[in-house]
């Protein structure tokens, strides 16, 4: 064989090796930090998977962002795909607080380092750290602005909560029912859509068994279609003298939107005030409009920048700056918390335009 053809069979040789090298990777190269987000069929989730997308251009890490869209087989499926290709850190925003244990479980026994995104994962010990949102201050923030925006006596006031399954659905709530409660007992507020809050108007601390007591009678699921109806039902079924100027402590901006137009739409209801969180696009425009009365701004940019932080500081073999914990049912879980912004129509063009989160161009009315 002559020496060319000699150097040809050994290339070719060289490039067969490295194919069959690829295939046996799953055809892919590994990944450093896998990421795991609840749906793409919330507005919230898409904005964070943009954000991470831009925080991601900044690393020199590898990274890969999968959806669960509301399933938690197919995040455990997810989990199971990014451990397959190697990552050495998850950060997972569960779809359920409990159910996710199984999935972050599977990490843990590879020796991933797991990072729990915006909802805190329950009863295990295989989670490392939590970074979220102070949730306790943005229910608080949004009870203040009823507060502050309510006139006279016995405002009747509506309650309504995000999903049973998400721990952070509790803390919105406690954080709102602490500075609900003493203005329903002192007369400010009328509870006009919950039975089990208003057996419990004179408790200052609820117990987490009261708390899901009350989510039970007003959760909205976090679905807007599920908000709709359970606002028109209540309307439906309460008398005239629980309408008038009304309060809505309303969950975040998909169900505010909902329960607002059914506010809207009722001739009795003379005036609300209704709460959001998660600055959406299309609340902002709410707001602009006067339909939204104000939403509780979560600058994701902040979020992520802290998980992706995180996440390289343990790449990095360094130890994460934590500020705080949460106790998940199993473990005090370390957390870094990141601080909240009220928006309404007086601020919006200051906290969302001028930051550059948004685009003016994106919003009419401005």
């Amino acid at each position: 064989m002559s020496k060319r053809w000699k150097m040809i069979f050994f290339v070719v040789a060289m490039m067969f090796t490295l194919v069959v090298a690829g295939c046996n990777n799953g055809g892919s190269s590994k990944v450093d930090v896998g990421i795991v987000l609840p749906t793409k069929d919330e507005p919230r989730w898409v904005q964070d998977e943009q954000r991470f997308k831009d925080a991601i251009s900044d690393t020199d890490y590898t990274t890969e962002i999968l959806f669960s869209q509301g399933s938690s087989a197919k995040e455990k499926e997810n989990v199971e795909t990014l451990i397959n290709k190697g990552i050495k850190v998850l950060i997972i925003c569960p779809q359920d607080g409990d159910a996710a244990a199984a999935a972050v479980e599977a990490a843990k026994k590879e020796g991933i380092t797991v990072i729990a995104y915006d909802r805190l994962i329950t009863n295990t010990d295989a989670i490392d750290y939590y970074v979220t949102f102070d949730s306790l201050a943005v229910g608080a923030a949004q009870a203040q602005y009823l507060v502050d925006h309510t006139k006279g006596s016995e405002a009747p006031l509506y309650l309504y909560a995000g999903a049973a399954s998400d721990n952070n659905a509790f803390l919105f709530f406690e954080g709102a029912w602490n500075v609900l409660q003493p203005k329903i007992a002192d007369g400010t507020f009328k509870i006009a859509n919950s039975s089990e809050a208003e057996n419990l108007k004179d408790t200052a601390e609820l117990s987490r068994d009261q708390l899901s007591k009350i989510i039970g009678q007003v959760t909205t699921n976090w679905d807007a279609n599920e908000a709709k109806n359970k606002a028109q039902t209540h309307l439906t079924a309460i008398g005239d003298d629980s309408k008038g100027d009304v309060s809505v402590l309303a969950p975040n901006d998909g169900t505010a939107r909902a329960i607002a137009d059914v506010f809207a739409s009722d001739s009795a209801i003379s005036s609300y005030v209704v709460t959001g969180q998660d600055a959406e696009k299309a609340s902002i425009q709410y707001i602009i409009d006067g339909k939204q009365s104000m939403t509780v701004f979560k600058d994701v940019r902040t979020l992520v920048k802290d998980a992706m932080g995180m996440a390289v500081d343990v790449l990095d073999d360094k130890t994460p700056e934590t500020t705080g914990s949460y106790d998940n049912g199993k473990i005090e879980v370390k957390a870094k918390q990141t601080n909240v912004i009220v928006v309404n129509k007086d601020n919006v063009k200051k906290e969302l335009i001028d930051s550059k989160y948004y685009e003016a161009s994106e919003f009419t009315g401005l």
